[in-house]
């Protein structure tokens, strides 16, 4: 069977390596140049073909993907003349791999259905090394029927494919997530800075943390830096994190509820990112916090 038509908007890290797997599995695939040409070229050289508009992406596509980094970014692509509503064929379905705000997931979600298509929400779990080789975490929602006709692409790009229900749904459980891991991320560093303070040795701190029920894959990431200075174990910049607790903070307060917990990972986030350390991994707020108790 012929395989359906692709269209990618997004080709940063992860969009580029699920562009890759995609092209290595036969599928033909439509790109547009967001910012950088290094890896739309790339994509090009393996065969995608390079149009000039999100309208004119959509128009050649079966199935549409964005991988951008705001919801303001997707809604950019997805709205105006010359966005992918515009161009969408019958039928086709659109698909936002990235973390959005749930309320623009569902407003989008209405116009797209509106033009005769469908749009999904299904955010990512795991790194772009694992979308070289297919085995991401993908977190799908929205019409089940249009979820049925695109998980054998999905399924190509992830080793583990939920769908979780109405649209927005993936969404709301990849906010929930990420602002947990940062919460805990942010608490682990803390505990390092204020190890430093006490002069008590970090790795020592550490052994104990993790001897008991406090052990978790995320300490380990966080230790990875504060203990064994690398940072690349948790490959998630400052900014991101910032981005994506703010989401998390933007999406309780839709629902008319105060978080608290979201807000001293917030601040901190956003005060790292204010003092220039928003290129940063989220594990070197090990340094953000030393250096502030240290003061």
């Amino acid at each position: 069977m012929s395989k359906p038509e692709i269209g990618f908007i997004g080709l940063g890290l992860m969009g580029a390596a699920m562009v890759g797997r995609l092209q290595d599995l036969g599928y033909p695939v439509t790109i547009t140049a967001n910012r950088s040409r290094p890896r739309i070229d790339a994509a090009v050289a393996r065969g995608a073909v390079e149009v000039a508009t999100a309208r004119d992406v959509a128009a050649a596509s079966d199935i549409v993907m964005l991988c951008m980094d705001t919801s303001a970014s997707v809604e950019g692509r997805m709205q105006g003349d010359d966005g992918v509503i515009a161009g969408l064929q019958p039928e086709a379905v659109v698909i936002d791999f990235g973390t959005s705000l749930p309320a623009s997931t569902r407003m989008l979600g209405e116009q797209t259905k509106a033009a005769g298509g469908d749009y999904l929400d299904a955010p990512l779990g795991r790194t772009p090394e694992h979308a070289k080789d297919g085995l991401l975490n993908i977190m799908c929602a929205g019409d089940k029927a249009a979820f049925e006709v695109v998980e054998p692409v999905l399924k190509d790009l992830g080793e583990n494919v939920f769908h979780l229900g109405a649209l927005g749904s993936g969404h709301t459980i990849k906010l929930i997530n990420n602002f947990f891991g940062m919460t805990v991320a942010n608490a682990m560093a803390e505990a390092f800075g204020m190890a430093d303070v006490a002069g008590i040795d970090r790795k020592a701190l550490y052994d104990v943390m993790s001897a008991g029920p406090l052990h978790s894959g995320m300490m380990d990431f966080v230790k990875g830096y504060g203990v064994d200075g690398d940072p690349a174990q948790l490959a998630f910049a400052i900014k991101n994190a910032a981005k994506d607790v703010g989401y998390y903070d933007q999406m309780a307060s839709d629902a008319n509820v105060d978080s608290i917990m979201a807000k001293s990972a917030l601040t901190a986030l956003r005060t790292a990112v204010e003092e220039g350390r928003g290129e940063d991994m989220v594990s070197q707020m090990v340094d953000f916090f030393a250096e502030r108790y240290r003061s």
